[in-house]
């Protein structure tokens, strides 16, 4: 079992910045892919961004370009970093994880983009 714990969400003004983060955490090893989703208001969940534990990145392609994903392999973290962001941003986002044929969710945390 993989227990995700997401960080980082909050309020930031359009053009600003966040650094999202989540840790996984239970009797695991290096989990094979870790990455984030996002939910707006009465939209579908999207692709944001997947990094695989070699080092394989996939965006999606509404953040390509303002939106980095990194990995701290040792300690089963993936970080999201938001730059330039914009309203269409904002959304709940949740970190996935992809580990012995199983997929695993965090609970979300909440950006939101406003002046």
């Amino acid at each position: 079992q993989v227990q995700l714990v997401e960080s980082g969400g909050g309020l930031v003004q359009p053009g600003g910045s966040l650094r999202l983060a989540c840790t996984a955490s239970g009797n695991i090893f290096t989990i094979s892919v870790m990455g984030w989703y996002r939910q707006a208001p009465g939209k579908q969940r999207e692709l944001v961004a997947l990094m695989a534990s070699g080092g394989r990145m996939t965006y999606g392609d509404s953040v390509k370009g303002r939106f980095t994903i990194s990995r701290d392999n040792a300690e089963n973290t993936v970080y999201l970093q938001m730059d330039s962001l914009k309203f269409e941003d904002t959304a709940v986002y949740y970190c996935n994880a992809y580990y012995e044929e199983s997929l695993y969710w965090g609970q979300g945390t909440q950006v939101t983009v406003s002046s």
